[in-house]
């Protein structure tokens, strides 16, 4: 479990960024467009990490590339700290993103790498159930830490992370260094596209873009949206604290499913619980469907989003798997760009927040027309292709 904590670290930043927003807002006197491109330049900087570390992970070591991810991350981080505007803010934010973009992949793959059959399904969802933990985490620090010493010394907290590399160094095998120096980043992408893999490819990529769409559209913007209807900051994220605990349940059910019915059908009830929440947030007149409409959205996104981690890595033979994965969740990373960019200009152009909400019905109802007509349930055998 030792790779769990990359999703921790991940969904630690991606939450501190959604309670950072409004504050920045404030700080900045930044326009909803503006905000929106926050949220969006760090997606645009997973997307190319995630394609980038995925494919230098299958060159030269996944161990080796899974700790200069890290270091990525948790040193621009620290700079986010110095910055005095929000153009400076979205440069580091940017590299941020690219260490963040290369971690999950990488980590992902050497999971896969390590297990097979459920009990690697099992696994993948597991370690994925550690973005809870850092959601969680994200929460409390913005509860109890923020609000009495600002944003700024709340980001040095998670650029301390960088010492992880240490632990990392030390307990991560070196079976999971094997190099493949020979390869070449149009090898690996013509490997994914080849008529064994193409259909694979197309359909997790649509549904990546979708579930990250969703997520990070939905998630980057919550507090903002409860404070738009009505709750004020503190009390939005005490809320936000509160749904995060849902999000655990939610994984640990979809790792129980995986050995009792197929990943297509667990994928299709994950899928059409987020389009039930969705729904019901956006049609929401009172604060206990707020409450319970976001408990629904919390809980099977994030099971959606694991669901997801234990299918793509089986998608793809081991020589070649960094580059699927990376490839994939880069897709995803256009969905995780437009989501918040989309909500912050809807806002701008005073959309109502019934209206946005029904953007990600829409995307849901097509990612369960994928699920169900195109992807298929493979499993490869780890050996050389």
């Amino acid at each position: 479990m030792v790779l769990g904590t990359a999703w921790l670290f991940d969904a630690a930043d991606v939450g501190l960024l959604s309670f950072i927003m409004p504050l920045i807002k404030k700080e900045w006197a930044l326009t909803p467009g503006q905000l929106g491109s926050v949220g969006a330049i760090t997606t645009v900087g997973m997307m190319i990490g995630a394609i980038l570390f995925g494919y230098l992970a299958d060159r030269f070591g996944k161990k080796n590339i899974i700790i200069i991810t890290l270091l990525v991350f948790s040193i621009s981080n620290l700079g986010l700290a110095l910055t005095q505007n929000v153009y400076q803010f979205m440069i580091i934010r940017f590299i941020t993103g690219i260490g963040l973009g290369g971690e999950l992949p990488v980590a992902a793959t050497i999971i896969a790498d390590s297990f097979s059959g459920d009990k690697r399904s099992k696994m993948l969802i597991l370690v994925d159930s550690f973005w809870a933990i850092g959601w969680i985490l994200a929460s409390l620090l913005a509860f109890l830490f923020m609000p009495i010493y600002g944003w700024r010394p709340t980001v040095i907290i998670t650029s301390l992370m960088a010492l992880y590399t240490l632990v990392l160094r030390r307990h991560l095998s070196d079976e999971h260094n094997v190099k493949n120096k020979k390869l070449n980043l149009k090898v690996s992408l013509a490997q994914i596209w080849s008529p064994e893999f193409r259909r694979a490819t197309i359909c997790l990529s649509i549904l990546w873009f979708i579930i990250m769409f969703v997520y990070y559209g939905l998630f980057l913007w919550l507090p903002s949206v409860l404070i738009a209807r009505g709750f004020s900051m503190i009390h939005s994220f005490g809320y936000t604290l509160v749904t995060s605990f849902t999000q655990l349940p939610g994984y640990f059910l979809a790792a129980f499913l995986m050995d009792k019915i197929s990943r297509k059908k667990v994928l299709f009830i994950y899928l059409l619980g987020t389009l039930i929440g969705a729904f019901l947030f956006a049609t929401a007149n009172s604060s206990a469907m707020v409450i319970f409409s976001s408990i629904l959205l919390s809980f099977f996104t994030l099971g959606a989003w694991g669901i997801m981690i234990a299918m793509t890595p089986t998608q793809y033979p081991i020589t070649h798997r960094g580059t699927g994965i990376g490839f994939t969740q880069a897709i995803g990373r256009i969905g995780a760009t437009i989501g918040p960019y989309l909500i912050g200009v809807s806002l701008g152009l005073k959309v109502s927040i019934t209206i946005i909400f029904f953007y990600f019905v829409i995307a849901l109802i097509i990612g369960l027309l994928i699920t169900t007509f195109g992807l298929k349930d493979n499993d490869q055998v780890d050996q050389i292709k």
